[in-house]
């Protein structure tokens, strides 16, 4: 069995279907990671959403932020639903949007598999979180997504602040660990998140550090696959395995076998979506 982590696909769907054709993807014998923003931007978020959908038996999915804004969207009036971009409307109003978004809202925010030496997350860890320490911190949100009331966690999970701590409590708790997970790339030595820094290393401003080369950062036991930085690129290092390649900026769409560990994985890529589409 081969499994195979893919890139932020932002309703790329003509690229994925490529990437798969390209691996020779087959669901008898293999299975798929996505590192999370299945939605947003490329124009085909709604046939994104079923092709994955229709895989989730051979597949594992983690949660983007761009996922989460699209749930979060959901829960609006349906006036305000219309105001969002027609990528998106295409599934608030999709005859099975119910089916695609409960499914969605299923997903965590991050997966780990010890057999095989792996863990997944979309954007970051803290530099003081442990796989362990991490995994805790993923359940306790992931235990209010999966529950009644979600809606109020959806409605509320927006904002830069608080910075994470552990002494945090409530929504503000809730909030920090989606952001660490969704949302990060840059952070100082204690981990306050640096949202407005997006750009690759060495345009970050003094003191700022990519969030897996933190001096002093925590000792982890896995390897560590995650998408969310496209201007990063495919980078490989320091444990990490960041996949995001721009798909939906003309870059192209990754895939990277999940090999065991002594294994070099092996990288295919696919042009992404064309510039000139939607």
């Amino acid at each position: 069995m081969t499994t195979w982590a893919i890139g932020d696909l932002q309703g790329c769907y003509d690229a994925l279907q490529r990437l798969l054709e390209k691996i020779r993807f087959d669901p008898a014998a293999d299975r798929l990671w996505f590192v999370g923003d299945l939605v947003n931007r490329g124009g085909q978020s709604l046939e994104t959403l079923r092709l994955v959908h229709s895989l989730s038996i051979h597949s594992t999915v983690v949660l983007g932020n761009h996922d989460l804004s699209l749930l979060s969207i959901a829960e609006r009036r349906e006036a305000d639903q219309r105001k969002v971009n027609p990528d998106l409307q295409g599934v608030l109003f999709a005859p099975d949007r119910d089916v695609l978004l409960d499914w969605l809202r299923a997903q965590n925010l991050m997966h780990v598999d010890r057999e095989n030496g792996w863990a997944m997350l979309h954007a970051g860890l803290m530099p003081k979180w442990t796989i362990t320490i991490a995994e805790a911190r993923a359940r306790e949100v992931e235990a209010r997504l999966h529950g009644p009331g979600n809606d109020k966690l959806l409605r509320n999970m927006y904002g830069d602040r608080p910075a994470w701590s552990p002494k945090l409590r409530g929504m503000d708790r809730d909030r920090a660990i989606i952001n660490v997970f969704t949302r990060l790339r840059y952070c100082t030595p204690r981990g306050r998140i640096a949202f407005d820094a997006k750009g690759a290393p060495g345009s970050q401003p003094p003191g700022l550090y990519p969030w897996f080369a933190v001096p002093g950062s925590a000792s982890r036991d896995l390897r560590i696959v995650c998408g969310h930085w496209s201007t990063l690129g495919l980078f490989i290092g320091l444990g990490v395995h960041a996949i995001d390649t721009g798909c939906v900026w003309g870059g192209p769409l990754t895939a990277l076998e999940l090999v065991t560990p002594g294994e070099a994985p092996r990288i295919v890529q696919v042009p992404g979506r064309q510039k000139t589409s939607l």
